[in-house]
């Protein structure tokens, strides 16, 4: 229990910020500091946003390692060829070393959050106790504002070990000591933690809100509802809650796919839940970042000089790149994958002999991707071109924010849920899917199937937070997990629990 235990201390310290709203990207700043919480006054009903703000700092924080653990089994991700790390190339094959710090690192840091979390939610409402008139319904928004961040904390890690610990608490002894609960169970404690925010939550698109930019708002919680319910298979209650989404008429699909992911797409009408990061548009001083080297390519020539390459560590499969391929897809595929002249060299070695022009080891956005011994491919959904970093800013994809949630999941997953029997209002699963692949330029389709949906999750989200390796396993689709020589069962579904954890906890092998 020592691991867990260490992290009460972390979570006893109050993590408190300020917010500003940028004359240059209107993002949330989220400056972190440190005060303990002895050293409140909560009479100061004022300062009660202070908590919510080191939240999404907490929230926001991520290690480089995080999205990369969360993904990298899909058909639709390759770890680069690491021989610096190793278990996480093999982890891509399925083949899991319980003592790997990734696997320990994603655990601890997880549940670290979910920990700072608690804190914060008791420190709003110390506060709430001498608040008084809007400020009381405040504290409440507030509160359920963490409470959607601990809920996608504790969704990540059902999914990767099926049985986890349910943690409301910043001195979680007692629920430690129940044991675990199972994966269902953690899901229905999603579900039914976002009813209780919803009604707290404002009516409005994270980029409607003026107090906390890019905030949780019910909408948000509605979609990780969705993916709750998704989980559990309850596809009636995935058509539930994506449909209070799609029918609020509040969200739509930012019009360019490419640009979605860099700059000019950051907390568009498409965002749900969105990391943010930031230099603050200076040449100098502060900055928060996310490290996205290990998905940037390891030899580029930038459009921008002095421009930082990345560590190869993350590439789309092969698979996934001839699948888009045979679809005749454009946009989709030319996003979400930098080539390399050796990857492209494969592709015509395979029988892609008349590959479209904007296949390319030159992007759009005038940045060569040169070739290097790592991988064939790097992510575009993860790339920042060069000529929108900020000027003598030279980090790879410095300042890019992170899409986590966004409508277009909602409306796939509303579809998929429609075509497995579910009932939907305002929409039917033609007019979702189709929404999709017309930005795409796709044709539209008629009489969609479940395995149409499963298609177009796959060419759509790809390479985003692992959604095609979960959506394979929940529906048993083992078959597309085994491919290039691998062979997947259920047996692999989850990741071994880190033994670090199971000789502090009560867990089992």
């Amino acid at each position: 229990m020592k691991n867990i235990k260490n992290l009460v201390i972390l979570g006893a310290v109050a993590l408190i910020g300020a917010v500003s709203t940028s004359s240059c990207s209107d993002k949330l700043d989220t400056q972190e500091g440190q005060l303990n919480t002895s050293d409140l006054d909560y009479t100061k009903t004022e300062d009660m946003i202070l908590p919510l703000i080191g939240a999404y700092h907490e929230f926001q924080t991520r290690g480089w390692e995080e999205p990369l653990l969360l993904s990298v089994r899909g058909d639709d991700v390759n770890a680069g060829g690491l021989g610096d790390q190793q278990p996480f190339a093999d982890t891509d094959n399925f083949i899991y070393n319980k003592d790997y710090w990734m696997y320990n690192s994603l655990w601890n840091v997880h549940y670290n959050d979910i920990i700072n979390m608690n804190t914060a939610i008791l420190q709003i409402q110390n506060y709430q106790e001498f608040a008084e008139g809007n400020d009381v319904a405040r504290a409440e928004q507030y509160v359920a504002e963490i409470s959607v961040l601990r809920a996608w904390f504790h969704f990540n890690l059902a999914r990767v070990w099926e049985d986890v610990f349910i943690i409301t608490s910043n001195q979680p002894d007692a629920e430690i000591e129940e044991g675990p609960s199972s994966k269902e169970e953690v899901m229905q404690f999603i579900s039914d933690e976002m009813d209780k925010a919803i009604a707290n939550l404002p009516d409005s698109r994270p980029n409607e809100r003026a107090d906390v930019p890019g905030g949780v708002t019910k909408y948000t919680a509605y979609a990780l509802k969705a993916m709750a319910q998704l989980e559990l298979e309850n596809y009636q209650g995935v058509a539930d809650a994506a449909g209070a989404v799609i029918n609020s008429g509040k969200f739509s699909l930012y019009s360019d796919f490419y640009q979605l992911f860099k700059k000019p797409g950051e907390l568009s009408n498409e965002s749900l839940l969105e990391m943010q990061y930031s230099d603050y548009g200076s040449e100098t001083g502060d900055a928060f970042y996310h490290l996205y080297a290990p998905f940037g390519p390891q030899n580029w020539t930038p459009a921008r000089e002095n421009a930082a390459s990345g560590w190869g560590f993350y590439e789309p499969s092969m698979k996934f790149i001839e699948f888009m391929l045979d679809r005749n897809e454009s946009v989709r595929l030319e996003t979400s994958v930098l080539f390399t002249d050796r990857g492209i060299e494969q592709l015509e070695a395979d029988g892609y002999s008349n590959l479209p022009a904007f296949v390319s080891n030159t992007t759009r956005s005038g940045d060569v991707i040169n070739d290097y011994a790592r991988a064939y491919f790097a992510s575009g959904k993860h790339y920042l071109p060069s000529i929108q970093l900020t000027d003598s800013r030279n980090d790879y994809g410095a300042g890019k924010n992170m899409i986590v949630i966004r409508y277009a999941e909602v409306l796939l997953m509303y579809a998929e849920a429609l075509t497995r029997g579910a009932s939907g209002s305002g929409m039917t699963a033609d007019q979702a899917v189709n929404l999709v692949r017309q930005r795409a330029g796709m044709p539209a389709l008629t009489g969609v199937t479940s395995e149409q949906v499963m298609d177009e999750k796959f060419a759509e989200l790809a390479m985003e937070w692992g959604i095609r390796y979960y959506d394979m396993i929940r529906l048993d689709n083992y078959s597309e997990l085994s491919y290039d020589g691998r062979t997947f069962s259920a047996a692999d579904e989850y990741l071994p629990y880190p033994q670090a954890q199971v000789d502090a906890l009560p867990l089992q092998n």
